[in-house]
């Protein structure tokens, strides 16, 4: 069940609490992902928020968002960037994302083996993306008055067994959101202290979401060059041995 794209601009751009978990998820992206000169960068479901920093850098930003939940005109105030989209048909050529971010989309999926194919069609060869989904394991799942609280969420084993299968190689993982899920002010103003403390001693467990890169893994060629050694050029039959000449 996809939330509705007005619910999720309100709680990212108009809320105290949406506002501190949009920054503490995008000062992990950014840590993972400095920049991307020269690169197509494209996020779906509603990815918007960690897209910014690369408007600047990449050769060209793409916010999908799909039908199920809506759509917003995205960045304020500059040339928009949002196309409305099918969940599992993207409007983009075979190969053309070099970095893809999914921010509630996977967990939220009607069907996320196709979602899954879908990244990888548009995902270059060697392409990155970035997996975002809610931890079964902390806090935020089970509260319903955020948007991690709707949909599936995962376990890190869980994430990485689906993203394998269909051809994407986990790299490595991060996650965010440690400090609780509340509006309260001591929460809010201690938030940053929460997310470098749980950085630091790597408690992916007890963060709100699990972040996830993932690579575009393509196969080797199991024919060419192989057939080829296999069926080499006799262009030296019947030829015989040279004999060496007498002194």
């Amino acid at each position: 069940m996809h939330l509705d794209v007005l619910d999720l601009r309100n709680f990212y751009y108009r809320s105290a609490l949406g506002r501190s978990a949009q920054r503490a998820i995008r000062n992990q992206v950014i840590e993972m992902w400095p920049d991307a000169p020269g690169e197509t960068v494209v996020g779906f479901g509603f990815a918007a928020p960690l897209l910014r920093p690369y408007l600047t850098t990449a050769q060209r930003v793409v916010a999908l968002m799909p039908g199920q939940q809506g759509v917003m005109p995205w960045p304020g105030g500059q040339p928009n960037v949002s196309v409305l989209c099918e969940e599992t048909l993207w409007p983009l050529q075979t190969g053309q994302a070099d970095k893809l971010i999914l921010l509630h989309g996977l967990e939220t999926s009607e069907n996320a083996s196709k979602l899954l194919d879908e990244c990888r069609r548009v995902l270059v060869p060697g392409g990155k993306a970035l997996f975002i989904v809610p931890n079964r394991a902390g806090l935020w799942a089970r509260r319903d008055g955020t948007p991690f609280g709707f949909g599936r969420p995962y376990s890190l084993s869980q994430l990485e067994t689906q993203l394998e299968r269909h051809s994407l190689e986990p790299a490595r993982s991060s996650a965010a959101l440690y400090q609780p899920p509340s509006a309260a002010r001591f929460w809010l103003k201690t938030g940053n202290f929460w997310e470098r403390t749980g950085r630091r001693l790597s408690m992916s467990y007890a963060g709100g979401v699990l972040i996830v890169e993932a690579t575009k893994r393509v196969s080797a060629p199991t024919k060419g060059i192989k057939e080829r050694v296999r069926k080499p050029l006799r262009v030296l039959e019947g030829l015989t041995q040279p004999e060496a000449k007498p002194v």
